[in-house]
């Protein structure tokens, strides 16, 4: 989401008056890359652009695609293979052993159905929403098209016809429940379409309670990821702007109001890190009532275990799902001593937790680093590889 936001926040400052531009997104990949699909590029036609689609590689032509695409204020899908004997035509030797489908599409910002005004109506609806975009079919004026739902099911916008979402709408809300983007083709009067169906979901919102100066590059850190950080604490003291200067919210509130005072989501990572431990647990009998999908305990464990007892002897049972979401101790363990390396630890823990990843050393992973579509992999190795199945990087 925050190179998303940054591409809408460089959009905002083209002056369309003198300069033209086109959105790039790749949508499909066979076997390795750097950027999965979703990755996005704002470019314009001054050679300029804004986000990535590879590590640096395949900016350049999309460059002149892009121009393409501006000149004939048509969409556009490219292909690029990146293998060793394959991509001489680049001018250079990758060797990313992938084959990558990168849709450009023209941008034009007076027109409503823009890529650019969807993705603005997106980032300010703060909800999970999925997306099917055409970006390959015989049909040219299809490709481009978008229909984009909300979690209850509910149509937000379509840029093509009913037809195509009846033949699409159960994929689409599949990907709420699966969080796996893919590539998939369906047929619509006897014309075969190939569809991106994405899931883009809302930026992480952090609260941190306590406001100690171990906090503070907890909070630093999160906001170079785009987060939302919000910090609070039952002492003025300790929330001065002058110590988390780039915080969304500072808020000095008594424990009692916390569900009144902050929105608490899905999205919403809590970290508890008030060094008091009366503090924490009364905050933390308040999250296990909210939506929350990570709370973290800064401290050893058997700081938890006495609240589990008090709990207990309260009569408040933690449930199996609130024992999945809290983290005592919180982070994972990379040897962190310093703040700045407990804060590393943290954020890397709640970034694994929203992308359902184990954190673990990425040398020992079995499948790809990025989320591909299986089947095509396994089309991709059968046909273009002839090598058996092994790890995969990008």
């Amino acid at each position: 989401m925050k190179e998303l936001k940054s591409i809408l926040e460089a959009c905002k400052k083209v002056d369309f008056t003198q300069r033209k531009a086109a959105l790039a997104t790749v949508v499909k990949v066979r076997g390795s890359s750097y950027r999965s699909p979703g990755a996005r590029m704002l470019i314009t036609d001054d050679g300029k652009w804004v986000g990535s689609i590879s590590g640096g590689c395949l900016e350049g032509d999309a460059l002149r695609k892009a121009r393409q695409v501006i000149m004939n204020k048509k969409p556009m899908t490219v292909t690029y293979d990146t293998r060793e004997e394959s991509n001489q035509n680049l001018g250079i030797g990758l060797g990313c052993n992938g084959v990558i489908d990168v849709l450009i599409e023209p941008v034009d910002p007076i027109d409503a159905n823009s890529p650019i005004k969807l993705f603005e109506s997106i980032v300010k609806m703060n909800v999970p929403v999925a997306l099917a975009t055409i970006f390959d079919s015989a049909n040219e004026r299809a490709i481009g098209n978008k229909i984009l739902i909300a979690p209850e099911s509910t149509l937000l916008h379509n840029f093509f016809n009913p037809q195509f979402e009846e033949i699409v709408k159960t994929d689409l809300r599949t990907v709420f429940k699966t969080r796996k983007s893919e590539a998939k083709k369906y047929t619509l009067k006897a014309v075969e379409l190939e569809v991106f169906i994405e899931l883009i979901q809302p930026s992480v919102s952090l609260i941190i309670f306590g406001g100690g100066f171990d906090a503070r590059p907890v909070s630093q850190l999160a906001k170079s990821l785009g987060w939302e950080v919000m910090v609070t604490d039952e002492c003025v003291a300790h929330i001065a702007p002058v110590f988390f200067p780039d915080a969304d919210k500072l808020s000095l509130c008594h424990r009692q109001f916390i569900d009144r005072d902050f929105s608490i989501t899905s999205y919403t990572a809590c970290v508890l890190m008030s060094h008091n431990y009366e503090y924490d647990r009364d905050v933390l009998q308040k999250l296990i009532k909210t939506e929350t999908s990570y709370i973290g305990i800064l401290g050893p464990r058997k700081r938890f275990d006495k609240m589990q007892d008090e709990f207990q002897t309260a009569g408040i049972q933690l449930t199996n799902d609130d024992y999945h979401r809290i983290h005592s101790p919180i982070g994972l363990d990379i040897g962190a001593e310093t703040p700045d390396e407990i804060a590393v630890s943290i954020i890397a823990e709640i970034q694994a937790k929203f992308s359902n990843r184990s954190g673990g050393f990425l040398k020992y992973r079995t499948g790809p680093i990025h989320q591909r579509d299986t089947l095509s992999d396994q089309v991709f190795k059968q046909v273009h590889l002839h090598v058996p199945a092994r790890a995969s990087g990008s």
